[in-house]
């Protein structure tokens, strides 16, 4: 695998952690008292990151293949 790829991925999922602790937190502050809110809470987190790290790392894919705004 070469290197730009490797690159995508590593900032695909050190993404993911922030994005996906944000998710957390904010759908635990949401379930608030509900009696299995930390388990609802990590559910909504594992299955954001499962679908975003896919689209995010097609969206760098795609990004990188398109010449707008790169210098010659």
């Amino acid at each position: 695998m070469d290197q730009n790829k490797i690159r995508h991925i590593s900032k695909a999922i050190t993404w993911r952690i922030i994005a996906s602790t944000t998710t957390f937190l904010l759908a635990l502050a949401f379930f608030g008292d509900e009696t299995n809110a930390i388990e609802k809470a990590t559910g909504v987190a594992i299955a954001e990151t499962i679908f975003k790290v896919i689209l995010y790392y097609c969206h760098e894919r795609v990004w990188f293949s398109v010449k707008f705004g790169r210098k010659k």
